[in-house]
């Protein structure tokens, strides 16, 4: 459709990440008040890898609103 191969790989990358975004697992706690992300989780990493971002900051910002 015209786009460029540079631009695929950027936008199959970003498609990847919410691909994974989508399986994490967030375990509730406190009655639902708070949550939580295994440091561990595969998902989280891969999503990371691929947006570029620093794991434990994604870890903790996806459990806090703000």
């Amino acid at each position: 459709i015209g786009v460029k191969e540079s631009h695929q790989m950027t936008i199959f990358r970003i498609i990847a990440a919410i691909l994974h975004l989508g399986n994490l697992e967030i375990q509730g706690e406190r009655d639902g008040e708070a949550c939580s992300i295994s440091s561990e989780d595969e998902h989280l990493s891969s999503f990371c890898g691929l947006l570029g971002v620093e794991h434990s900051q994604m870890q903790h910002w996806l459990c806090h609103r703000k």
